[in-house]
């Protein structure tokens, strides 16, 4: 009886080895799986690049350099598709007012001018609209500050204010040094920007997305000089 009882726990405990190592088999299957699914930082960046790389040869885009924009009266050529990398976006000037209106102006240093937006925003990597307001009843509603060159600005009201929060993504500021501006509806300054997540909204520097904008600008009410 002795004997049989000790061959009953031998088998137990030798059971319970063969659970207990198949266990741990599976638990480092599972640990090696959930880490081939891990996606680093820098992987997520290499995937904006190649989808950023890839819009621009999709689209026919011809990136000049900023020396040649200077050069050109800092405009970009529409009918080439011109954009010029600056500040780490993709910029085309669409439309500025000056050079149909010289008496349109800039936001001079010191000055705090609220601003009219018409959008729309594109999730390059996706290949989604995100939000936009192209065809709502009000536009958005950016209030701008010039200090000594550097531009600040905070969403006051409209759709970005609702899904992002009052803050501006800064790859939208860049356009503000270049631009002139006018109340004219059939002069608005307008620009096509491609921003990396660096400079756009929370959102996509938490998921690490890039956007094309298509950003119209009009004073909410006339400045005079």
């Amino acid at each position: 009886m002795e004997i049989q009882q000790s061959w009953e726990v031998l088998n137990i405990s030798m059971l319970k080895g063969k659970k207990n190592t198949l266990f741990a088999i599976l638990l480092l299957a599972v640990t090696f799986a959930s880490c081939e699914k891990t996606v680093t930082y820098s992987e997520m960046k290499e995937k904006e690049r190649n989808a950023v790389k890839a819009y621009i040869n999709e689209k026919k885009i011809n990136v000049i350099s900023f020396e040649d924009f200077v050069a050109n009266d800092s405009t970009t050529d529409v009918s080439r598709n011109e954009y010029v990398l600056v500040d780490d976006i993709y910029m085309q000037i669409v439309n500025n007012p000056v050079k149909k209106d010289p008496a349109a102006y800039s936001i001079k240093e010191g000055d705090n001018i609220d601003l009219l937006i018409r959008y729309y925003e594109y999730n390059i990597q996706d290949g989604d609209t995100i939000t936009g307001n192209l065809y709502a009843a009000e536009p958005d509603e950016m209030r701008v500050t010039n200090n000594s060159g550097s531009y600040t600005a905070t969403f006051t009201d409209g759709i970005m204010t609702s899904v992002y929060g009052s803050s501006v993504p800064t790859g939208w500021l860049v356009p503000l040094r270049f631009l002139t501006f006018t109340r004219k509806q059939a002069n608005l300054a307008k620009v096509n920007i491609i921003v990396p997540h660096t400079k756009g909204t929370s959102t996509a520097a938490t998921y690490v997305y890039p956007c094309h904008y298509q950003i119209s600008f009009q004073p909410s009410v006339l400045v005079i000089e």
